[in-house]
């Protein structure tokens, strides 16, 4: 198999009358983008040599893609398929024609792709100095194939050169607007079966069920109890804030943790992994959310914004790096819900305690040990052995399980130190109802423990707890408690 600048690796299949069928990749074989793949698992594992592709304003298109393609180690095997079009070649295969592969991208990613699938004859794509994009491409095939000499299958404007001059112009997961036009210019145009990016699937890769975290900006508002108007609307500013850039953070979090993703039980399910979400799109989305988190974080104050940049870096040095050492990844989510509480404080202009801040250490730190564990459990009863991309073996869920329970039980402590300290007088008429919601607390804690060690929680604590029914009760329960209290 051969690069732009040589003829393809095979002739064709036989002695078919038929002609070649000549597919493009990305968003059309793959529901992917393989340069936008290799660039992401570049920064990922490899930041340094990420800053490279910095100096592309001196250089050429092509020159990008051969140097991300040198430089990254992708797994195509991982890369989801189109699995409708990978049906469709089979058909056409067996009626004994051949099947070319024409990229853009590298042609070593286009190589590696068509060793992988197995059932390719040749392949077309890019290399240091050729582009083999729109009319480059149609003049590779033509000069190989000759004029209508082949079909070809794309999904892009840039496909429309080649679209004009194959014998039969096939577009998937094309724009409704595209294929109008192409069959405006080629009445004999077939459209396939494709995907569609549905408005759920965008709210699906924000994560918006994740927003509920959000609810920690209210808790240093709600315990003072000096509501405003003013400190309830910049609050409220806040927490949308908040969730803009954690769904940026969020969606550039997955982006670079493509690879694990796709290996993993329930994570190889999202948006971005399972290719329902074009990584371009979902790479547009990063800057796009976290401007306008930014924006609304001007309006409320400077420290929240302080404390949201904050967030959005400790967040990003989380997903290149602190994600893959044990321990201090748990730390550093304890610290990134933390964060949340002090962002609130920042927000309403309501200083939080330190009785509140370690509460949130303690309890927060449980419930990420305790998402670590039901990971390790995931893959234990998947027999996937240990996960890939984290700092944990199938051996330590022993020891994540004691030191969840000790931080669990810690919170309770902490909270019960509280309820006997001087500033609970000041804020309560009956601070003696509030050691009522101690027996609640220690309930759900061990209860989360048990659902786990049963293999019986998803894999997010935070989440659960939200659309649990025992849990809600819980909730209920202890503010009951504190509303007595007050």
């Amino acid at each position: 198999m051969n690069g732009a600048g040589h003829g393809p690796s095979a002739p064709l299949a036989g002695n078919t009358t038929e002609v070649p069928l000549v597919v493009d990749i990305d968003g059309t074989l793959i529901r992917s983008d393989l340069i936008i793949e290799n660039f992401f698992t570049i920064l990922a594992n490899r930041p340094i040599a990420a800053i490279g592709v910095w100096r592309l304003p001196l250089r050429s298109k092509a020159w990008l893609k051969d140097y991300l393609a040198d430089k990254a180690d992708l797994d195509v095997a991982t890369i989801p398929l189109n699995q409708p079009i990978v049906d469709f070649i089979l058909q056409e295969r067996a009626k004994g024609r051949a099947i070319y592969l024409a990229s853009a991208s590298n042609y070593r990613l286009v190589e590696a792709l068509a060793r992988h699938l197995g059932f390719i004859d040749g392949v077309f794509g890019s290399d240091e100095s050729v582009n083999l994009s729109g009319e480059a491409k149609a003049e590779r095939l033509c000069h190989q194939f000759g004029e209508r000499g082949f079909d070809y299958i794309g999904n892009d404007w840039v496909d429309f050169p080649v679209w004009r001059r194959c014998r039969i112009a096939i577009a998937t997961n094309a724009s409704r607007r595209l294929v109008l036009r192409l069959k405006a210019e080629r009445p004999d145009a077939v459209e396939l079966p494709g995907a569609r990016t549905g408005f759920k699937i965008y709210l699906k890769a924000m994560r918006i069920h994740q927003w509920l975290k959000n609810l920690l900006l209210f808790v240093p508002l709600l315990a003072s109890h000096d509501l405003t108007v003013r400190s309830i609307s910049d609050s409220l500013l806040a927490a949308l804030a908040y969730g803009l850039a954690a769904s940026s953070a969020y969606l550039l979090n997955d982006l670079l943790d493509l690879p694990n993703d796709r290996a993993h039980p329930t994570k190889r399910n999202r948006p971005l992994a399972s290719g329902r979400l074009p990584l371009a799109q979902g790479a547009l989305l990063v800057p796009l959310l976290l401007g306008v988190a930014t924006a609304c974080a001007l309006v409320v104050s400077t420290g929240f914004l302080v404390i949201l940049a904050l967030y959005y870096l400790i967040t990003l040095a989380y997903s290149l790096q602190l994600k893959r050492y044990m321990l201090i990844d748990v730390l550093t989510l304890a610290g990134l819900y933390t964060l949340r509480i002090l962002a609130g404080s920042a927000a309403a202009e309501r200083p939080s305690s330190a009785w509140l801040l370690g509460f949130s250490v303690f309890v927060f730190l449980c419930l990420a040990l305790i998402k670590r564990y039901v990971e390790l459990v995931g893959q234990l009863k998947t027999n996937k052995g240990n996960p890939k991309g984290r700092g944990y073996r199938l051996e330590d869920l022993s020891i994540l399980s004691g030191l969840a329970s000790a931080s669990g039980y810690c919170s309770v402590l902490v909270l019960a130190l509280y309820f006997n300290s001087p500033e609970v007088h000041v804020l309560y008429r009956n601070p003696t109802l509030l050691w009522l919601a101690c027996p609640p607390l220690l309930y759900w804690i061990s209860r989360l423990l048990l659902l786990a060690h049963r293999g019986e929680l998803h894999d997010d604590p935070v989440v659960f707890a939200a659309t649990d029914r025992s849990s809600l009760i819980t909730g209920a329960i202890m503010m009951a408690v504190v509303l007595a209290a007050v």
